[in-house]
């Protein structure tokens, strides 16, 4: 295999395969890590902390509001300090506080010890979301990251996949094998944070960084936001601002509600434990994960052949049909939830590539590190619109509330996209490759 080749993607630099496995990996496991919190946390709420399931909408939302504020400090944080000491270690350190996040939250006696240890996996959380896209960019030629950001997601769904067909039904099974819920949930974390600490050790040995000459100076964290801002008199790179918007709120909406909503009707219509609603649940979930695994190399490829705002356009309209279809769902195990679901997993990754490659394709490499902070922040806002009004609207009117909320928001920039669509012209390529 040539140095600068990977699967057939152009590298940029001296980018080597195994750099490109690393970050797959990680790509993999940080999503693994970010959809098996939210989704496990209702076991947690019920058999930890006994918290009563008609209040867990509003606490789920309140745990990802102050997660995202850390996010949104955070962000800034370790993208400043990745231009001073590299992106290696910053991706490294991330994975070590999300280990130690995983192992503290199941030993939480309170919902303040819980709040300190959600806060602490944002913190880490915080250090992946910017290395991802930063990495992403700096490691693949422009003509390749269609392909590199579809084969992302399709790990990006791997890793979804994994955790609802596998994690969540540790318990279980650790309970059917002899132990207390307590016990299995323990060992259930145990495992994970086992993981991460791997994969953080992982990093700091597979991950390249930039040449010191090339990382971008260090500017004051107001410089960077001004930057950014200014960077959306660009028509394209406001559209994927708005698009981060919807697509990281998709994210936080299938990992904090899909699986609340599922295990509440189990436990409350259908009489199952806590542990078998979950496990039931899980497969509405494994196919809207499947969905997004299947459709991720797909949407790269696209991007990379049709004008990227089009493709945009399409996981936009998926997004509406998906999200705003459960208005039409009272049973969500009856058979309308699984075409819903099929378009949720595939508009929900979808977003994230096309939007990805788009602030991509947008952005001169001079303001990378700004635009693509302030495209993170988009993203951190939309998780938070997600996560508060879409927690007080699940406990105060229906399950399906914050699906529809979001299936209104992409129809919102899916006609601004519309509207634009012929007058965004794509950065040269001398200007935005790495």
């Amino acid at each position: 295999m040539s140095e600068r080749n990977f699967l057939g993607m152009k590298l940029a630099g001296a980018t080597r395969p195994f750099n490109m496995f690393t970050f797959y990996w990680a790509a993999l496991t940080g999503i693994l890590l970010q959809t098996f919190i939210p989704q496990m946390q209702p076991y947690l709420l019920t058999e930890f902390l006994h918290i009563p399931e008609g209040e867990q909408g509003v606490v789920s939302g309140k745990l990802s509001f102050w997660g995202e504020l850390v996010i949104i400090v955070m962000v800034g944080v370790w993208g400043t300090l990745s231009d001073r000491i590299g992106r290696r270690p910053v991706m490294a350190l991330g994975y070590l506080v999300m280990s130690a996040a995983v192992f503290l939250y199941p030993r939480a006696d309170s919902y303040e010890q819980l709040l300190l240890a959600r806060l602490a996996f944002a913190a880490g959380a915080a250090a992946y979301a910017v290395m991802i896209v930063t990495l992403i960019a700096d490691y693949v030629s422009d003509d390749s990251r269609g392909k590199a950001t579809g084969l992302m997601g399709f790990c990006n769904g791997l890793g979804a996949l994994i955790t609802v067909m596998l994690v969540l039904r540790l318990p279980k099974m650790f309970q059917d094998g002899g132990q207390t819920p307590i016990e299995a949930g323990l060992t259930t974390y145990s495992i994970i944070g086992g993981l991460t600490l791997f994969t953080g050790l992982l990093m700091w040995f597979g991950l390249r960084d930039l040449p010191v000459e090339r990382r971008e100076r260090h500017k004051p964290l107001l410089q960077q936001a001004r930057a950014g801002l200014l960077a959306a008199r660009d028509r394209g790179i406001a559209l994927a601002y708005g698009a981060s918007f919807v697509a990281r709120g998709n994210l936080a909406i299938v990992g904090t509600f899909f699986t609340l909503w599922l295990a509440n009707y189990g436990t409350l219509e259908l009489g199952l434990s806590r542990a078998e609603a979950m496990a039931s649940a899980g497969m509405f979930i494994a196919i809207a994960q499947s969905s997004a695994l299947l459709s991720a190399p797909l949407f790269g490829l696209l991007t990379d052949r049709i004008n990227r705002v089009t493709a945009l356009n399409l996981t936009l309209l998926l997004a509406f049909l998906g999200y705003g279809g459960t208005w039409f769902v009272e049973d969500p195990f009856a058979a309308g939830m699984i075409v819903c679901a099929v378009l949720i997993g595939m508009s929900e990754v979808g977003c994230i590539i096309t939007s990805s490659v788009l602030i991509a394709q947008q952005t001169p490499e001079r303001i990378r590190g700004a635009v693509i902070g302030l495209f993170n922040l988009t993203g951190a806002v939309g998780i938070m619109v997600a996560s508060i009004v879409g927690g007080m609207l699940f406990d105060a009117w229906r399950e399906a509330a914050p699906f529809i909320l979001f299936g209104l928001f992409a129809l919102v920039v899916l006609i601004w996209g519309l509207l634009v669509r012929s007058k965004i012209e794509p950065v040269p390529v001398e200007e935005s490759a790495p």
